[in-house]
C-alpha cells in the first residue's frame, strides 16, 4: 500500500532557501515536498511503499534522513511524524465540507 508520510525535524537556527532546495531535490524521487524556509524547521513529504502505518513511518524516517544529509542538513531531532494511506487520503474525499 501506498503511503504519504511526513517528517519535520526542528533545530537551532534558521533554515535557508538553498537548504530547502536541496532538500526538495533529494526528496523528489519519492514523491517528495520539502518545507522550512526561513524557519528552525526542515521537513518533507514523500511517498512510500509499506504494509503498515508503523512501517510506512519507519521507511520514511530512513528516507528523510536520507535526504537530509543528501541536503548537507544538520541531523535535528524528528518532532513531527505522520502517514496517511491511499485508502484514508481516498474517504477525505468522501465527507463533506
Amino acid at each position: 500500500m501506498r503511503w504519504s508520510v511526513s517528517v519535520v525535524a526542528e533545530g537551532d537556527r534558521v533554515v535557508t532557501r538553498e537548504e530547502v532546495v536541496e532538500l526538495a531535490d533529494a526528496v523528489a524521487g519519492h514523491g517528495g515536498i520539502a518545507s522550512g524556509l526561513g524557519t528552525p524547521r526542515y521537513g518533507a513529504q514523500l511517498v512510500v511503499e509499506a504494509g503498515s502505518r508503523d512501517d510506512a513511518l519507519t521507511r520514511g524516517r530512513e528516507l528523510f534522513a536520507g535526504a537530509a544529509e543528501k541536503a548537507g542538513l544538520p541531523a535535528w531531532p524528528v518532532v513531527h511524524e505522520d502517514a496517511v494511506s491511499e485508502d484514508e487520503d481516498d474517504e477525505g474525499w468522501d465527507r463533506p465540507a
